[in-house]
C-alpha cells in the first residue's frame, strides 16, 4: 500500500489506522452475562445489580459484560478498567429517563471541568475498553427532549446544562479503546465523549437520534475533547445535532487551561451521514485541531459539510483540515462565521484572536442550497490558505466572495446554480 499522510504532508498515517478488526466475544475475556446473574428483562431498573456484576468482573480480573437478547434497563454504569461490554443481536441495554439515576460527578462538558451528571455509560482510565456487538444502546431520552423544548418555551436563553440530562456513553483518560458494530441511539444530551483519550476507534456503528416529531436536543453523534488518533470508519450517524464534533475548551484564556488542549491525527472515512446540522465541526468550544481528514463519505441530508466556528471569546487555531471525495445534499458546502452563543470575556479586556488555516476541500460532488458560506471578520480571526479544487457543485446560491480569505486557491471548480 502507498504511503499515506495527514493534510500537513510529513505526519504519516500510522498502520493502526488502517487495522479495523473487531474482536469476537470470546475474546474479551471471561463472559458475565446478565440472565446468568439474576438480571433479567423484567422491566425493573438494575442498576445496582449491574453495576455489582462489573465490580466483581473487575476484582476478578476482568473479562466482559454481555446484554443477552431482551431489553434490560439502567442508569449510570462505570466500567472498570479490564471489564468491556458486549450487546449481543436483539439485546437492548436502555437507559433511565429519570436524571436522578445519573449521579452527579466531576466530569467534562462543553469544554469544562465542571460537575455535573455522569453518562449511562462511563470508562475512566480504562485502557483497552472494547464495547461492541450487534445490539443497541438506548438512552430512552424522549422525556428530556420534551422538557428541554418546554423549558426553551419558558425561556429561550436557557442552555444545554439548565435541563439536566446525561450523555449517552462518555470515554476519559484512556487509550486503545474500541466501539464497533453498536446501534447508539436517543442519547438524552450527547450521544458519545471522548476526553484525553488516545487510539481510539468507531467502526460500522449506527449512531441516530431524531430531527423529528421531537427534535432531541444536542445530541452530537462523536465529540472529540482533547484526543489523538482517532478513527471514525464505516458509520451512519444520524442525529438532532452535529455528527463528528472537535472540541477542547473555551474562554477567553482557554489555550492556558491545562484542562484544554488540541485534537490531533483524526481519521474521518467511508460514513454515511443522514440529517445532522454539522458533518465536520470545529467548535462550538474548541482551542486547537489539527491534521483532520475527511474523506469518502455521503451526506444525504446535511446542514453544513465544513462548519468552522469561531468563537469571538476564544482564542483558536484550526489547521491542515482536509475534507475528499464526498458527496450528497448539504445546505452548506463551506460554512466559516463567528459563534456568538453564550458569549463571555470573563473581564478580558481585548478579544483574542482565532486562525484557520491550511483547509482543503476536494473531489467533492454536492447539492447545496450555498456553497460559499463565509464571512470576514479581521478583527476576530484571520482565514488563510484555503484550498478548493476538483469540484462540482450544484447550488441555489453561490456566495462566493474574494479577498475575504488570504492565499485561497481555486483550481477546477464548477457551480452550478
Amino acid at each position: 500500500m502507498e504511503k499515506e499522510f495527514f493534510p500537513d504532508g510529513v505526519t504519516p498515517i500510522d498502520g493502526w489506522f488502517y487495522d479495523t478488526r473487531v474482536p469476537e466475544l470470546t475474546e474479551l475475556g471471561k463472559q458475565y452475562v446478565l440472565t446468568e446473574h439474576g438480571i433479567l428483562d423484567d422491566g425493573e431498573l438494575h442498576t445496582r445489580q449491574i453495576q455489582e456484576l462489573i465490580d466483581a468482573a473487575y476484582r476478578e480480573g476482568g473479562g466482559v459484560l454481555v446484554v443477552p437478547r431482551g431489553v434490560y434497563r439502567t442508569g449510570a454504569l462505570f466500567f472498570r478498567p479490564g471489564v468491556n461490554l458486549y450487546v449481543a443481536d436483539g439485546g437492548v441495554l436502555r437507559g433511565s429517563d429519570d436524571p436522578a439515576d445519573y449521579p452527579v460527578t466531576v466530569t467534562r462538558i462543553e469544554g469544562e471541568t465542571c460537575r455535573y451528571f455522569a453518562a449511562l455509560i462511563n470508562a475512566d482510565h480504562a485502557d483497552g475498553f472494547t464495547m461492541c456487538g450487534p445490539g443497541t444502546i438506548d438512552g430512552n431520552g424522549m422525556r428530556s427532549w420534551r422538557a428541554f423544548w418546554l423549558r426553551r418555551e419558558w425561556n429561550p436563553a436557557c442552555t444545554n446544562k439548565d435541563e439536566q440530562r446525561p450523555r449517552l456513553v462518555y470515554i476519559s483518560n484512556s487509550r486503545d479503546v474500541l466501539v464497533a458494530g453498536l446501534h447508539l441511539q436517543n442519547a438524552h444530551f450527547w450521544t458519545n465523549h471522548l476526553y484525553r483519550c488516545q487510539r481510539v476507534k468507531f467502526l460500522g456503528c449506527t449512531i441516530y437520534s431524531p430531527a423529528s416529531p421531537v427534535r432531541a436536543p444536542s445530541t452530537d453523534a462523536i465529540d472529540i475533547d482533547v484526543c489523538a488518533d482517532v478513527l471514525v470508519k464505516n458509520c451512519y450517524m444520524e442525529v438532532n445535532d452535529d455528527s463528528v464534533v472537535l472540541k477542547g475548551g473555551k474562554g477567553p484564556w482557554a489555550d492556558a487551561d491545562p484542562d484544554n488542549g488540541a485534537n490531533e491525527r483524526i481519521l474521518v472515512e467511508d460514513c454515511v451521514y443522514g440529517f445532522c446540522h454539522g458533518c465536520l465541526t470545529c467548535g462550538s468550544e474548541s482551542v486547537h485541531n489539527r491534521n483532520i481528514l475527511v474523506r469518502r463519505i455521503q451526506v444525504l441530508d446535511g446542514s453544513n459539510l465544513l462548519w468552522l466556528k469561531l468563537r469571538p471569546d476564544t482564542p483558536q487555531h484550526y489547521e491542515y483540515i482536509t475534507v475528499e471525495s464526498v458527496s450528497g445534499k448539504v445546505e452548506n458546502f463551506l460554512t466559516v462565521r463567528p459563534w456568538t452563543q453564550f458569549f463571555d470575556l470573563k473581564g478580558r479586556g481585548d478579544k483574542p484572536k482565532s486562525l484557520a488555516e491550511h483547509i482543503v476541500m476536494r473531489r467533492c460532488t454536492c447539492q447545496c442550497d450555498t456553497y460559499f458560506n463565509v464571512a470576514a471578520d479581521p478583527e476576530h480571526y484571520d482565514l488563510r490558505a484555503f484550498t478548493l479544487e476538483d469540484l462540482q457543485i450544484r447550488a441555489k446560491t453561490n456566495g462566493f466572495a474574494d479577498g475575504i480569505i488570504e492565499d485561497l486557491t481555486v483550481k477546477n471548480v464548477t457551480v452550478d446554480l
